[in-house]
């Protein structure tokens, strides 16, 4: 699931642009004037201007520090349309150098569409300097298919004007689910239509939220071997049981629900809402697309402190690839994403004239040495109150981070139907609901 509402991650065409009319969007003939072509998505379209720039920027110097290398660059969005990334998979017309989520890796690898990487990531000088945990995600079997490009973790964005208001400390944000429900109530005590607490319950968004808080108790959707649902538990238990409390008996939650993303965002940025769960990337879409104020706005870790849902995003290389192609293509990342202080994403002086947010907790891509410089750049240009994410950072320390479960959307289909019940039907059975719940993930599951 995206991290939020826009990401900042950026579209890409869905098919080949004229001008390739005559070869195949992916691989095929590598070479251009005697330049190995490579063929990459995620540009920003061309209604993102500084984005677009930006990217058109880093391409021009990439290939003029690599005069043998020409990069093709297909835009559009989003940047991965799941109704046609297998189709364009399928029919040999993905890019050589192709976008993907997180939860895309194994499938890709599965079907046979993605170029083993393991002989050549020696040659990318910064591999080595990435999480991890991030790294792990793209490989699969012992072999590496894929590089990461960004990653995001769930918190708890609040308002801290409102926990003023409320006569709740602002700088002591609930790290537990009985605080957080203890505090929407407080907020909710405000009156004129201010929420203590929203969360969302459709368009498979619900399953996505029901997932991050099963994390934050330490429960898991899905066993180990990945056959089975584990949601029927105390912990699954718990987080209906919450929601429905919050609801029904706080009054906390406000009377409108099958809420989405922007209905949530709207109420935040209006300042009606005290509390709701998402990632860092949210802030700069409810300042400047919904009427919020970075000093309001603060990011605290996922109440619970057990676990946390992450996610992200990173490119793939198309099995159709030649040798010279797949190195061209390492190059390039390296050179777009994998520079710490430089780069699309991490050039933050850059960004900063251009009036873009500066200062996030998140993404945190890279470890040792290369994140404090990172991080040391960051800082030295924040456009942002960075005070109000240090309790998200010093709280994710502690954390275990999580990634979505298999089959993701159609889990959380599933699962969207027992969140929305218990927030709309007061005399929802949460036990049948998680039994029923269980039962077509378990069928999910089976099919593979």
């Amino acid at each position: 699931m995206r991290s939020t509402g826009y990401r900042r991650t950026f579209a890409a065409l869905s098919v080949c642009s004229l001008a390739l009319a005559v070869s195949a969007c992916g691989s095929g003939d590598d070479t251009a004037s005697g330049k190995t072509r490579i063929t990459v998505n995620c540009m920003p379209p061309k209604s993102a201007k500084v984005d677009r720039k930006f990217f058109e920027q880093d391409i021009a110097s990439f290939e003029k520090q690599h005069p043998d290398i020409d990069v093709v660059a297909h835009d559009a969005f989003p940047c991965q349309d799941p109704k046609t990334f297998d189709a364009k998979l399928a029919g040999g017309q993905m890019e050589d150098v192709f976008y993907t989520y997180f939860t895309d890796a194994r499938h890709v690898v599965d079907i046979h569409q993605a170029a083993d990487l393991t002989p050549y990531v020696k040659e990318l000088k910064s591999y080595g300097t990435l999480q991890q945990q991030l790294r792990d995600i793209y490989t699969v079997d012992g072999k590496i298919y894929g590089i990461p490009r960004t990653g995001y973790s769930m918190g708890l964005i609040y308002n801290k004007k409102l926990f003023e208001k409320a006569g709740l400390d602002p700088e002591q944000p609930p790290a537990t689910w009985e605080e957080l429900r203890a505090d929407a109530k407080k907020i909710a005590a405000l009156g004129d239509g201010t929420v203590g607490y929203a969360d969302y319950s459709a368009q498979n968004q619900g399953g996505w939220h029901f997932t991050a808080e099963l994390y934050s108790q330490g429960g898991d959707v899905v066993s180990a071997d990945g056959k089975k649902a584990t949601i029927d538990t105390p912990e699954g238990h718990a987080v209906l049981q919450n929601l429905h409390d919050m609801r029904w008996a706080d009054d906390s939650m406000g009377s409108k629900q099958l809420l989405v993303i922007n209905d949530v965002q709207q109420m935040m940025g209006s300042g009606k809402l005290g509390m709701y769960l998402s990632a860092p990337d949210n802030i700069p879409i409810l300042v400047k697309e919904k009427g919020g104020n970075y000093k309001d706005l603060a990011l605290a870790p996922m109440p619970g402190g057990k676990g946390t849902l992450i996610g992200g995003d990173g490119y793939m290389v198309n099995k159709k690839a030649s040798p010279d192609q797949i190195r061209a293509g390492l190059k390039w990342l390296d050179h777009m994403f994998l520079r710490p202080g430089a780069g699309f994403l991490g050039d933050y002086a850059r960004a900063k004239k251009a009036d873009a947010p500066v200062g996030l907790p998140e993404p945190r891509l890279f470890t040792g040495a290369a994140d404090a410089k990172d991080q040391q750049v960051k800082k030295a240009n924040a456009n942002v109150p960075v005070e109000n994410y240090q309790a998200f950072l010093d709280g994710n320390q502690s954390l275990k981070m999580k990634i979505e479960p298999p089959n993701a959307q159609q889990i959380y289909s599933v699962l969207d139907s027992a969140v929305s019940a218990v927030l709309t039907k007061k005399d929802a059975d949460i036990d049948q609901l998680l039994g029923d719940a269980s039962g077509k993930i378990d069928g999910i599951l089976a099919r593979g």
